[in-house]
């Protein structure tokens, strides 16, 4: 693969190195190789960054493993731009353990761990798992003393799976083993990962509207696709980050003044990127009829249930090793050629899956992308939402009415915003705390003088008038046979 070779390299001066496509050769650490070589963290070669969209754009074969390596490097480099780093004699000295060290260290493994827990085709199938909840039919916990909490009480998702893989594999290739051997603190890095340690610095490096993960997958995506959008100017942001004094003794990052339109040019790249490549008209009804699959072969039980995948994880079942792109689709090609799909919906989608068949787009006004605006009417787009629903409804009473069990919709609303960046009212009404500018996620700009304002009130800012403004992309979709019925019927045009 080109973004990362079987086995880490030794450069000439004996330092272990990986070269990656975006970035040239990465060094790494002596921990970090062994993290990199546990089954963990080598199950994420097989699972695709963009879930289907290689459907669409065939070079989108790039994974999750070369996403997270390309992750710790954009943090170390942030952290080496903004002054936090210690010297590489310190970082690679498995014996250096000030606090700056640690920090450091504990920070790089954070970005390389932060992808863990990711699910088969990304979130595409995680969405299914969420929605299917704990199944009780057959329930299996992982038990002892350093489990936490039972299999459960744990939320379905990628990002509690990923700290149990963390906190729970006490075992040889187990990363709890490998981290507790270098003295790292475990639940600071659960903790950095998900955005909630007790340095604002470090939650902002990993969960804000500039972090590590957001500076490479732009990128990276943007590359494997060929859409330029998500093309930045990374080198000129990087030489304006700059940190500020917080207040109650912590320290906080932004950019200088002149970085202004270079982290503009950012935010506004994302907003495209989501647009072109994850809403692809083309390519994201793969991954609605993967998620609807997926959720059909959890009700069968055709798929490991989220409590089976703790229970391997605690126990060092080697099964969850698998549990990637290929166990997906091979379960779909088993349960296919067996005959044991027992909805015929469900059987009929996973055909159109596995043979790359798309289901038919319904053309209406009220499933038309939009631009809405969030700070002017916060109910404009629950309106919307309802009415899209209402509309649902009403097409599938004509199928139960006049139709056969061949006629069918498949609904992707939006439920997350996707928006250039929180606009200041926004910032006011959910800050957890009453110093602004030790918020997480809002853009903060620093004067020469050390001075801070976040990037949404500065008058100088596109951002102050673009703030607030979600990009509401919803799609329907319907089998052949149910868009004839509802044209028929004159309730679709086109």
């Amino acid at each position: 693969m080109a973004a990362a070779p079987r086995k880490p390299q030794r450069s000439s001066n004996n330092r272990r190195v990986i070269y990656d496509v975006l970035y040239g050769f990465i060094p790494i650490t002596e921990w970090e190789e062994k993290i990199i070589n546990s089954p963990f963290f080598q199950r994420l070669r097989w699972i695709k960054q963009l879930g289907f969209s290689n459907y669409i754009f065939p070079g989108a074969e790039h994974n999750r493993f070369a996403h997270v390596i390309g992750v710790m490097h954009s943090m170390d480099q942030m952290l080496r731009a903004l002054g936090l780093a210690v010297s590489d004699q310190e970082l690679f000295d498995k014996k250096c353990k000030t606090p700056a060290a640690m920090l450091h260290k504990s920070l790089r493994i954070a970005a390389m761990l932060h992808d863990l827990g990711t699910f088969p085709f990304s979130h595409a199938i995680e969405n299914a798992y969420i929605r299917h909840g704990n199944d009780t039919r057959r329930h299996t916990e992982a038990t002892g003393k350093r489990a936490g909490k039972k299999a459960k009480d744990l939320p379905n998702n990628h990002e509690h799976l990923g700290s149990f893989i963390i906190k729970n594999t006490y075992y040889d290739g187990g990363m709890s083993q490998i981290l507790e051997e270098y003295d790292f603190d475990i639940q600071l890095i659960s903790n950095i990962i998900k955005g909630e340690s007790e340095y604002v610095v470090a939650n902002q490096l990993m969960h804000s509207d500039l972090d590590a993960d957001r500076m490479d997958y732009l990128l990276r995506d943007s590359h494997y696709t060929g859409i330029k959008y998500g093309q930045f100017d990374r080198e000129y942001i990087l030489a304006n980050l700059v940190t500020f004094d917080a207040g109650q003794g912590q320290t906080a990052f932004g950019v200088r003044d002149n970085a202004i339109h270079a982290v503009e040019d950012f935010l506004i790249a994302r907003f495209s990127w989501y647009s072109q490549v994850i809403k692809n008209p083309g390519s994201a009804k793969f991954d609605i009829i993967s998620s609807h699959v997926a959720k059909g072969f959890l009700e069968q039980d055709l798929l490991y249930q989220f409590h089976d995948l703790l229970d391997m994880i605690y126990k060092g079942d080697e099964r969850f090793y698998w549990w990637n792109d290929i166990y997906f689709m091979t379960r779909l090609q088993e349960a296919r050629f067996q005959k044991s799909i027992r909805d015929p919906r469900v059987a009929e989608l996973t055909q159109m899956l596995l043979y790359r068949r798309p289901p038919k787009t319904l053309h209406h006004p009220l499933f038309a992308h939009r631009i809405l605006s969030v700070t002017t009417d916060e109910n404009e787009k629950l309106k919307l939402i309802t009415q899209i629903r209402r509309k649902v409804a009403e097409f599938e009473a004509v199928f139960r009415k006049h139709g056969t069990d061949k006629d069918w919709l498949l609904a992707d609303i939006p439920e997350k915003d996707v928006m250039f960046t929180k606009g200041l009212s926004q910032i006011v009404k959910k800050r957890s705390s009453d110093n602004l500018y030790r918020e997480r996620d809002p853009l903060k700009v620093v004067s020469k003088a050390g001075k801070p304002s976040l990037l949404v009130e500065r008058d100088n800012s596109l951002m102050k008038h673009l703030s607030g403004f979600i990009n509401f992309v919803p799609s329907v979709y319907a089998s052949d046979s149910a868009l004839t019925l509802l044209k028929s019927r004159g309730l679709i045009s086109g």
